[in-house]
This record gives C-alpha cells, structure tokens and sequence, in this order.
C-alpha cells in the first residue's frame, strides 16, 4: 500500500512538471503553423496597409496571412477573431471603431470588445483627413459650415461602414457645429472614394492614408485634419479645431488576439511587431502615408482601450448617431 501511494505521488509529481514544462515550450516552439491576421475592412485602407507590411516583414519562421473579412463596420471580421481558438494563430487588426466604438453604436453587438480579446499591442494611429469634392464651392472649414448651415441636410458624408472613425467624425462635426447632413456608409472605402470623386456624396472624414494621395492628386479637396495638432505628412493643412474648438478624432489601429491567449505567445507576437513597425523603412513609408508608429505593450493598449470607449460613447450619445 506504501508503495503504490508512492507510485501515485510520483507519477502525479511526473504530471505536473511535464504540464509545467510543455507550457512553456509551446510558446517558445511558436508559431508551428501560418498566422491568421484579420482585417475588418477592405484592402487598401490603413488597416490593410498595416497588415500587409507586418505580413511581409515577419520573421516567424511561418507566414502570416492577410484575411480582409468586412461588413457591419467591421464587426464582422471582429466576431471571427473573437470566436476563434485563443492560441496566437488568429489576430485582427483592430480599429478605434471595432474596438472602442462600436458598442456604443450598435443595439446589439455579437462580441465583446473588452471581454473576448487579448490585447497585443498599438500599431500607429493617423488623423482623418476632412476632404470635399471638387465640384463644392468651399475652401476652408468655415466656408463648409456656412454651406451647412445654408443648405441643411442636402449634402451627404460617406465612410467606409457605420462606427468607424470616418463616420463617427462626422458625427462629431454637426453635434460641435451645429450642422445636418446625411450620413451614407459603404461596405468599404473603395466603394466611396468614386462616389466622392463622382460628387454621389460630397465630403468624407477619410483615412488620412488614403485621402491624402488623393487630395495630392487633385482628384478631390482636403480642407483640414482632424487631430488636435497639425500632421507633418501635411503641415500647410490647418486643424478642424482651429475652427472648431474642442474637435478631435483620432484613427488608431491595434492588434488583438482571442481572450485567453498565453501571455507568452502575446508576448512573442509583440515583440516581433515592436521590431517591424521600428524599421527605418516602416517608419518612412508610414509617414509618406500620414500614419505614425504607435507601438505599445498589451496593458497599455488595454488602459487606452478603455479610456477611447468612454470616450466614443459621450460622442455617440451626444450626436444622436445609431447603426441604421
């Protein structure tokens, strides 16, 4: 009897050192297999762009691939990754929309944007870009908001989906000013940039990555940027706040991962994505775009999070704003 308790002590003790050692093995053997990273929107957009040199830039020794799920603003693409098995091999690019605004907007959400995620970290954050068809008769912010005033609810500002930041800027646009207009969302920007250019919708609070070239090209009009301080992508474009005190709306991206992914496979995801997104020719090429690294660790990102989602849901409720 003596010796078969000791047996059974022994082989229990066997047990958990072999669970307490292949723990961490797994994270350091990851990843075994290619890395699913979501995208909530479209190729071509800020998200995308992210993702994709992230993609191209790993050295995991598997490939990471690009997976561009829209729909619903993103919840869509935001559902899947939150739904799937939390071992690092499924991420998303997350969004201030996915992640911060959406709850707000929409009745009934499918997931958590706190509860059913891991957070990784910060990616970059960007300014919006405030820019109006050539065809408008307006130059500056002022001049729009005479327009609007003058013409209340006959102009329409598209985005790419409800809650996004495109969208909920404009929100923030007419509360702050006084103004109506109607909101038109698409199932991506790719969508309603032809519109804008083709004058179906007359201005957007675009993606600066997008946008900008755009403008540069004179295919459409920007008027001003929609951070608290100029953009040194385009430093001759004022604020909206310095018209309209008080207004900002700033566009961050950030990775996620499922809830109850092993901090140590968040911990090596991180890592590699603080090593791409400090590459001189990252940085460079971000910059050529208006987006600057913002590179954070998980519990900063997390604090961050929960502060934007205060944050968002005073300016939706404010706005009147809804998921029609």
């Amino acid at each position: 009897m003596t010796r078969h308790k000791l047996l059974t002590a022994a082989a229990l003790t066997l047990g958990v050192t072999l669970t307490s050692l292949s723990a961490p093995a797994s994270a350091q053997g990851f990843p075994t297999k290619p890395i699913r990273l979501v995208v909530t929107f479209p190729a071509a957009g800020a998200p995308d762009i992210l993702a994709r040199l992230f993609a191209d830039k790993a050295q995991f020794g598997q490939p990471v691939v690009v997976d561009n799920v829209a729909g619903a603003g993103g919840n869509i693409g935001a559902d899947k990754v939150a739904k799937s098995p939390p071992d690092g091999y499924t991420l998303v690019m997350g969004t201030v929309g996915t992640h911060s605004i959406n709850g707000a907007l929409y009745p009934k959400m499918s997931y958590d944007m706190v509860k059913d995620f891991t957070p990784v970290g910060h990616v970059a954050s960007a300014p919006n870009l405030l820019v109006v068809t050539n065809d408008l008769p307006v130059k500056s912010v002022a001049e729009l908001i005479t327009y609007l005033k003058a013409n209340p609810n006959k102009l329409s500002f598209g985005s790419p989906g409800i809650g996004s930041s495109v969208h909920v800027s404009g929100e923030l646009f007419k509360s702050l000013t006084g103004t109506t207009m109607q909101h038109v969302p698409y199932k991506g920007r790719q969508f309603a940039i032809p519109d804008l250019v083709g004058g179906q919708i007359q201005l957007m609070f675009d993606n600066m990555p997008s946008a900008l070239p755009m403008a540069k090209d004179g295919k459409i009009r920007a008027l001003a940027v929609t951070t608290a301080k100029r953009s040194a992508a385009a430093p001759e474009l004022p604020t909206v706040a310095e018209t309209v005190p008080g207004f900002e709306a700033t566009t961050w991206f950030a990775m996620f991962a499922p809830a109850g992914t092993p901090p140590a496979v968040v911990a090596r995801i991180n890592a590699e994505m603080q090593r791409i997104f400090k590459l001189p020719d990252v940085v460079d090429k971000l910059k050529t775009l208006g987006l600057e690294p913002w590179i954070s660790t998980p519990d900063e990102l997390a604090k961050y999070q929960a502060s934007e989602i205060v944050k968002w849901a005073k300016v939706v409720k404010d706005s009147g704003a809804k998921a029609e």
